[in-house]
């Protein structure tokens, strides 16, 4: 069945497949085991020279990201940023059909995301630790296991705003459903690679962290992600180097400043003026300057520098703006999210409208 523009489209029941070309039908076959391999062998012709022995080149190792957590914390949402990216993306497979999958010969080096959960078929905890051990041990997948977790209040507000029940909760409170998977889970999120809480993200700084962490390394190396925000509202939890903007003059206490915001001229004039500014900028750079080429050589690929001021409007803004450009003018990969910007108004956040 095909849609309009020439995508595949499956049953939603089917194996979930999701961003499968119609010009790539040989590789949807090698993706779930079906290999089609043509060889030829033409002799040499008399009298010519045999052809020079070359080193082959290391073998590419296949991106595999699993993608697991709790239910409500944004699993759909990380999946369609790993499509948007490159990744072939797998819903709720079998655990039985992973290793299928992942057959070795099948000739398939897309990237590969799968969702993985309690509703998951053959679902249980210590049968996804050890298919999770079996994949690292292998040689030619590169494999990293995503966990996404939430605060139970959050998850509660999300299942609650959406009346969907929760996969362990049927018949009961939503709130015991989300302990019970939280217990359930704990093993899986020991030994994920990487652990994002997103109850204080919207869609969109979700799928940034989830560019920053799997965008493909050879194409990515170190991405830098800056992000303004309100010490009201909490600390960034995936943040990595936090500075705080709070000494700076307040444009929050000057009527005629008050309902703009760092990316107007007035207010970044008004913070520039503060004695102390160009110190404490300066003071930034100067700290990251030495470390960006360590965390090159050490191979890091994700940096999260957060800058707080009380509100997250004003003082946290222009500096986290002057930070992207100072970084972006010395060729580094940056994205900018401003995370308490428009704080009062509604925000969506990720998770909310699916249980993933």
């Amino acid at each position: 069945m095909r849609g309009s523009a020439g995508r595949v489209v499956a049953p939603r029941r089917a194996l979930g497949f999701r961003g499968v070309d119609a010009g790539q039908d040989q590789a949807c076959l090698a993706r779930v085991g079906i290999s089609i391999i043509a060889a030829v062998k033409r002799p040499a012709a008399s009298g010519t020279k045999p052809p020079s022995r070359r080193r082959k080149p290391a073998p590419t190792r296949r991106p595999v990201v699993l993608v697991t957590g709790l239910s409500g914390a944004g699993r759909n949402t990380a999946l369609n940023a790993l499509e948007d990216h490159g990744y072939v993306a797998v819903d709720n497979l079998p655990l039985f059909l992973v290793d299928d999958l992942l057959r070795p010969g099948t000739g398939d080096a897309h990237p590969l995301a799968l969702g993985i959960d309690v509703r998951s078929g053959g679902f249980t905890t210590p049968a996804v630790v050890d298919h999770v051990r079996d994949l690292r041990a292998r040689a030619d997948l590169d494999v990293r296991l995503l966990y996404l977790d939430c605060d139970n209040d959050v998850l509660l507000r999300r299942f609650t705003e959406t009346r969907r029940a929760h996969p362990l909760a049927r018949d009961r409170p939503v709130l015991d459903g989300i302990i019970d998977e939280r217990r359930l889970l704990q093993p899986l999120r020991d030994h994920a690679d990487v652990t994002i809480d997103t109850s204080q993200l919207a869609p969109q700084e979700l799928k940034a962290l989830m560019l920053g962490h799997f965008a493909r390394r050879a194409e990515a190396g170190l991405r830098i992600a800056v992000m303004s925000f309100s010490f009201r509202r909490g600390l960034p939890r995936e943040s990595d180097l936090v500075f705080d903007a709070r000494f700076l003059r307040n444009p929050h206490y000057v009527e005629a400043l008050r309902p703009y915001t760092g990316r107007d001229g007035g207010v970044a004039r008004y913070v520039k003026a503060d004695k102390d500014f160009k110190g404490f900028f300066r003071g930034i750079t100067s700290l990251l300057e030495p470390l960006l080429p360590r965390f090159d050589t050490e191979g890091k690929s994700y940096l999260t520098v957060a800058v707080g001021c009380t509100g997250g409007r004003h003082r946290s803004v222009l500096v986290a703006e002057e930070l992207a450009d100072w970084l972006r003018r010395r060729g580094r990969v940056v994205t900018l999210t401003h995370r308490d910007l428009e704080a009062g108004a509604a925000r969506p956040v990720a998770g909310i409208g699916r249980t993933g």
